[in-house]
C-alpha cells in the first residue's frame, strides 16, 4: 500500500506515528494555526509578491528588503512557489497527479540554463538557524531535477529571514538516488503501519502542546 508523502509530514510521522496517523491518515484532528504559522504564511506571501511582481514590502516587514534584494540580483528565470511532484520511479509529476509518490513546493528557484545551475531558496520564520533541516533542501532538489532536466546542479538555501541567515547545501543531479535513500526507508514504515494498523505514540516534552487529545500522552 502506498502513500503520498511530504517533507513535513516524514517529520511528522518520526516525531509520533499516532499523531501523523490521526492528521494525516484517519484526518479526525485538525492542527490549527497558531500565530507563529500565521506570520509565517504571510511572509511567504510577501517575499513571493515582492520577487515575483516587485510589490513594495510593507513596512513591518521592512527587515526583509535587503535579503530579498540579494536573491533578486541573481541572474536567471524567477520562479515563485513552484509545485514539485515525484512518482516512486523518480520521474516527474504534477503536485496532485494521480500517481504522484513525494510532493513538495519550492519557495524560490532561478533557473539559470546556460550553466545548467538553479538556486532554490526556502523561507524560514523562525528567530534562529539552530535546528535548521537540510534534508527538506534534498527532496526539493530531487524534485527540481525530474522537473527541469537540463539542470545538473541546485544551489540550495534555508532562508532565515528574521536572523539573515542562510544554510547552505548544494546537490547534483547523479546524486538524486543518496538524498532519496534515507527518506524512502521512513516511507516504508508508514506504509508498514498503514498495512498493519499500528501507529504507537512516542511520549515526548511535545505531547502536552499536540492537537491529538485521545492519546494517552496527552494530558491536557
Amino acid at each position: 500500500m502506498s502513500i503520498v508523502w511530504s517533507f513535513s509530514s516524514l517529520k511528522t510521522f518520526q516525531q509520533c506515528p499516532k499523531k501523523y496517523y490521526h492528521t494525516k491518515i484517519a484526518r479526525d484532528v485538525v492542527e490549527p494555526d497558531t500565530q507563529a504559522t500565521l506570520y509565517g504564511k504571510t511572509a511567504h506571501t510577501i517575499a513571493e509578491e515582492y520577487i515575483r511582481d516587485g510589490t513594495p514590502i510593507p513596512p513591518q516587514f521592512a527587515y526583509m528588503q535587503a535579503t530579498l534584494d540579494v536573491l533578486k540580483e541573481i541572474p536567471g528565470e524567477k520562479l515563485c512557489e513552484v509545485k514539485l511532484g515525484l512518482t516512486k520511479d523518480l520521474e516527474s509529476c504534477d503536485f496532485d497527479a494521480p500517481n504522484v509518490w513525494w510532493h513538495g513546493i519550492a519557495d524560490l528557484v532561478v533557473i539559470n540554463r546556460e550553466t545548467g545551475t538553479a538556486h532554490s531558496v526556502d523561507y524560514k520564520t523562525s528567530k534562529s538557524a539552530r535546528y535548521a533541516d537540510v534534508k527538506q533542501l534534498d527532496l526539493v532538489a530531487c524534485g527540481l531535477f525530474a522537473k527541469f532536466p537540463e539542470i545538473r546542479r541546485v544551489r540550495s538555501a534555508l532562508l532565515f529571514v528574521v536572523s539573515k541567515e542562510f544554510v547552505k547545501a548544494e546537490h547534483h543531479a547523479e546524486m538524486v538516488p543518496k538524498y532519496i535513500e534515507a527518506p524512502s526507508q521512513d516511507v516504508a514504515r508508514i506504509e508498514a503501519a498503514l498495512e498493519n494498523g499500528v501507529w504507537n505514540p512516542i511520549q515526548g516534552p511535545l505531547c502536552k502542546f499536540c492537537s491529538v487529545k485521545q492519546c494517552e500522552y496527552n494530558r491536557n
